[in-house]
């Protein structure tokens, strides 16, 4: 049986953070689902099509990672996709509370799957997507938090958000 797995978040954008763990993932994993969710609580600066097209072209050179989307419960998609795995990436303790509680959540409704927590990069362990959307929108570098195509859709995208102003 293949080892797959599903790497979800909402990649609004993707980081150099979120990259360290799909990379690292696909390195452990024979498939590596990237969804993209639409997570009702947040206000996405980035369509969720945005967003995937946004993850092919960073993972473009992973064979075995294929980005999608979805809506409704992760552990149906996962089920579907045939995932014994749901991946995650923790920065610090703070996120492992959160973390924690989605987990036991899904392994109430499907004991099947299991999460592995991946920690990572020191590097990035204060990156997040709303830090680099503030920086970004205020004219900060974000050149070593972000890839190249991330950076240029955020550029855009802030230019686009002044002129509508």
């Amino acid at each position: 049986m293949p080892k797959i797995a599903v790497c979800p978040g909402s990649f609004d954008p993707v980081t150099l953070g979120h990259l360290d763990i799909i990379k690292r993932g696909a390195s452990v994993f024979e498939k590596v689902y990237v969804v993209v969710l639409n997570n009702s609580s947040k206000q996405p600066l980035f369509t969720v099509e945005e967003r995937m097209e946004l993850l092919k072209k960073v993972t473009e050179d992973l064979p075995n990672v294929e980005v999608d989307s979805f809506k409704g419960l992760l552990i149906d998609y996962a089920t579907s996709k045939n995932a014994k795995v749901v991946l995650r990436g923790l920065r610090a303790v703070s996120d492992f509370e959160y973390e924690m509680q989605i987990t036991s959540m899904n392994r109430k409704l499907n004991d099947n799957i299991e999460t592995l927590f991946m920690m990572t990069n020191n590097q990035y362990s204060f990156l997040s997507s709303s830090i680099v959307k503030e920086a970004a929108k205020y004219k900060g570098n974000i050149s070593d938090l972000v890839p190249v195509a991330v950076e240029e859709a955020l550029k855009k995208k802030y230019e686009n958000l002044v002129q509508l102003d």
